[in-house]
């Protein structure tokens, strides 16, 4: 997108805090505004934008950089986001590893850690985190008194799903109380979602979801999952499951169906490279630098388009997406690779279907449900509210349609 982006405040009274998340929110997406940008972006007045940023530089959460040049009279001070105004904590808790992140207000990963272990329990998982937290934060060099919560990421069913070596143990997953496990050291409100949802929030707030109003997200993890934006909005459906891409059947390439999740997952791969004497570690590590590995993942990538082509064919033609990301752990390389198969695939295949929307690697990626769940704590205490949404005005030079609307999560 060329235009800024368009957001709608509102001046009616006892809205300040709708207004200061949306101006907030404004400098955020678009890097650097000036008052009178802020003004004509989200249609509050001079002096309530005045009040506004008066306001958020007195908190620290945005500062003035420097002086706009090229027109007339004095010229104006641009905004922009403090990076280091507050921080928060990303979990990734999945079948085969454990991510944890901490990320600046503007969604940069400043520290990281994760660790690779197969069906990890509550216990094991709580450890880690309380063992790796000051050392993240020290290491970082960040004042713990600035980090505003905790999310966490997760799929659904995790302990009921029957991946393959799942132990009876993992059932404990069901019952643990998750705002318990991550409550020590810090002591801070523990958010919770859904790992896709996380992820597609998180594209929504630092990704493509700046400039493409619709899309599907396609997780790529120990599973398979999906994560639906509608109109800016994360769409959960009547029960909150929406987008369980992993759980619709496809040809298995022998005469029946099973679920796509069977085979496009790290859990599916993990067949083909333990075959060939290889492990979804040494995939990960090598990168696609390998190339032992890569004639395995060449064909598991083949494979995959296979059986995605049907359920993206639905995602089309039920839900016309502006575009469909892939993320999860799979190297980027590799995400490019299927996606351009998966594009060529159905520019060959799916000629009836009246729009394909093109598929492609998401920003967020390798750590998106971990970087997803750390923008929670930001969406919650400072930004805009699903009811808050913004417009690309054809005069800005936007590329959606006449319309089409965002919300922040």
């Amino acid at each position: 997108m060329t235009g800024r982006i368009r957001l709608s405040g509102t001046n009616l009274e006892r809205a300040a805090d709708h207004n200061q998340r949306v101006t907030l929110h404004a400098i955020r997406v678009n890097g650097s505004l000036t008052r009178i940008d802020l003004a004509n972006i989200t249609g509050l007045t001079p002096p309530a934008i005045a009040n506004i940023t008066k306001r958020l530089l007195g908190e620290g959460l945005i500062a003035e950089a420097g002086r706009r040049r090229g027109g007339r009279g004095q010229p104006p001070t641009k905004l922009v986001i403090n990076p280091d105004a507050c921080f928060s904590v990303g979990v990734n808790i999945d079948r085969d590893h454990i991510t944890i992140v901490i990320v600046n207000f503007l969604g940069h990963t400043i520290a990281r850690v994760s660790r690779e272990v197969e069906f990890a329990l509550p216990a094991d998982v709580g450890d880690f985190y309380r063992a790796s937290i000051d050392g993240l934060i020290d290491g970082a060099g960040i004042d713990r008194g600035r980090i505003v919560g905790v999310g966490v990421a997760i799929p659904d069913d995790l302990g009921l799903v029957d991946l393959p070596g799942r132990p009876a143990a993992y059932a404990e997953w069901e019952t643990a109380n998750l705002e318990a496990l991550f409550a020590e050291p810090l002591r801070l409100p523990v958010f919770v979602e859904n790992d896709a949802a996380a992820a597609a929030m998180g594209e929504l707030q630092l990704g493509r979801g700046q400039s493409c109003a619709s899309f599907f997200y396609i997780l790529i993890s120990s599973a398979l999952g999906g994560g639906l934006v509608v109109d800016g909005a994360y769409f959960r459906g009547a029960h909150g499951r929406s987008g369980e891409l992993g759980f619709l059947l496809a040809d298995d390439g022998a005469g029946g169906r099973s679920q796509v999740q069977n085979y496009v997952s790290l859990s599916g791969l993990s067949h083909p490279l333990a075959a060939a004497g290889f492990d979804i570690v040494a995939m990960l590590d090598a990168a696609g630098e390998d190339a032992r590995i890569e004639p395995v993942v060449d064909r598991w990538i083949e494979e995959a388009v296979r059986r995605l082509a049907e359920p993206v064919v639905a995602i089309n033609c039920l839900i016309n997406p502006a575009a469909i990301l892939i993320g999860g752990r799979l190297p980027g390389r590799y995400v490019d690779r299927l996606a351009a198969r998966l594009n060529a695939d159905l520019a060959e295949r799916a000629t009836n279907v009246p729009v394909i929307a093109p598929v492609e690697r998401a920003v967020l990626s390798a750590d998106a449900p971990a970087v997803g769940a750390a923008i929670l704590p930001f969406s919650h205490f400072l930004l805009p509210k699903p009811g808050a949404l913004w417009k690309a005005p054809a005069e800005a030079g936007g590329t959606e349609a006449p319309g089409a609307a965002w919300a922040a999560i």
